[in-house]
């Protein structure tokens, strides 16, 4: 196993998954570089992990826009002269109906869950090729496999994810020893739900999930951990991850 002391960026690092992975990676002695929008929230988890003795550093950073992203990771570059691992994870699910038009909902969707991914994937890919290694994970879902009923537009991002994670993958991986994986977790507890706008919708899905066990948050940690421990020659393609007692 290969796993001490990797650099690793994680986007969307102040809640859910995001968050479960930093502490889950942090308890492994990696250095993390932690991105979100709530900085607050940041300051409040490097707080808890400093005292694991890991080397924390966060960063505010917004997805959408490209000059966040790309200080982000020259911040990490910077700072410690690599990056081993980039994780992808910020991401919203505002659900709805195609028919209720919510133009900018869709726009945000595709601004966080593509192009967000794609600006993080520009500007870490050339350090990872003069590196001749390096893991980039992309947090997909299930949604990135089949459709649900007012969740096309999600599962549009997310199939894209899953696409330009194996594209990536074709591209990089034999010729410059660069890791890519997907991570495609299945009904998890995190704050998704609270970014649906339609409350007809978001109770509808509170409904549906009754009788379902949630995954944790640090299960999808735990998964992410298995990718990125294995050895040089092992590539994690993809982990797709259901609840035990669920759909």
């Amino acid at each position: 196993m290969q796993l001490k002391n990797k650099i690793v960026v994680i986007t969307g690092a102040s809640s859910g998954i995001g968050k479960a992975t930093a502490i889950r990676l942090s308890s492994e002695g990696h250095s993390l570089v932690l991105a979100a929008r709530r900085i607050e929230k940041l300051e409040t988890l490097k707080e808890q992990l400093e005292k694991e003795n890991t080397e924390i550093v966060i960063l505010k950073t917004d997805v959408t826009k490209r000059d966040d992203v790309k200080r982000l990771i020259k911040t990490t570059f910077d700072k410690f002269g690599r990056i081993d691992v980039l994780i992808n994870n910020a991401g919203i699910m505002p659900l709805s109906f195609i028919e209720e038009g919510r133009v900018e909902d869709w726009e945000k969707m595709i601004d966080v869950n593509l192009k967000g991914l794609l600006y993080g994937i520009n500007e870490v890919v050339p350090i990872m090729k003069k590196q001749h290694s390096g893991h980039i994970i992309n947090i997909s879902s299930v949604a990135g496999r089949r459709v649900f009923p007012t969740a096309a537009v999600y599962c549009a991002t997310k199939f894209g994810v899953n696409a330009i994670t194996e594209g990536l993958r074709q591209e990089l991986s034999a010729r410059y020893n660069i890791k890519v994986t997907a991570i495609e977790p299945g009904a998890t507890k995190t704050e998704l739900q609270n970014h649906i706008p339609n409350e007809e919708i978001k109770q509808n899905f509170a409904k549906r999930m009754e009788n379902v066990t949630f995954l944790e948050a640090s299960d999808i940690a735990e998964a992410i951990h298995f990718a990125i421990s294995q050895p040089k020659q092992m590539n994690v393609t993809e982990i797709l991850i259901h609840p035990t007692e669920g759909p």
